[in-house]
């Protein structure tokens, strides 16, 4: 039996397995692609980052607002504290007083036809000093 040379069998093998010259023309090819999308992962990578610190933005003034409202709440109750306290029966009589006014007799009332129902008296107490 005659020997068989290894080289057909080898050159099989090349042909099978793409010779170098044909491997670095695909990696070549792959550069573009490659090399786009790297591009958009940091777009992508960036946009992230930008939407982040705009809602951390909106966020730090949300808390400014929220604070802003609830001193003007508690502003607003501590006026509201004050206006009940000076209208308060007491509070009137005494301001009344003050400004020299006296309580007033029993009333008089005019009916529609202008008569007076009641006897309308003048106020007889004397201011306090």
């Amino acid at each position: 039996m005659p020997e068989r040379s290894p080289f057909p069998a080898r050159l099989r093998l090349a042909r099978l397995a793409g010779s170098g010259a044909g491997q670095a023309g695909s990696g070549a090819a792959r550069t573009p692609f490659v090399l786009l999308i790297v591009v958009l992962l940091g777009l992508g990578m960036l946009t992230l980052l930008f939407l982040n610190a705009s809602l951390n933005q909106g966020s730090f003034e949300l808390s400014e607002l929220r604070r802003q409202t609830q001193e003007l709440a508690d502003e607003r109750q501590e006026l509201r504290t004050e206006v009940d306290a000076y209208s308060a029966p007491e509070a009137l009589a005494e301001r009344a007083r003050e400004l020299g006014l006296v309580p007033a007799g029993p009333p008089a009332f005019l009916q529609p036809d202008g008569s007076v129902l009641g006897e309308p008296e003048p106020a007889t107490e004397e201011p306090a000093p």
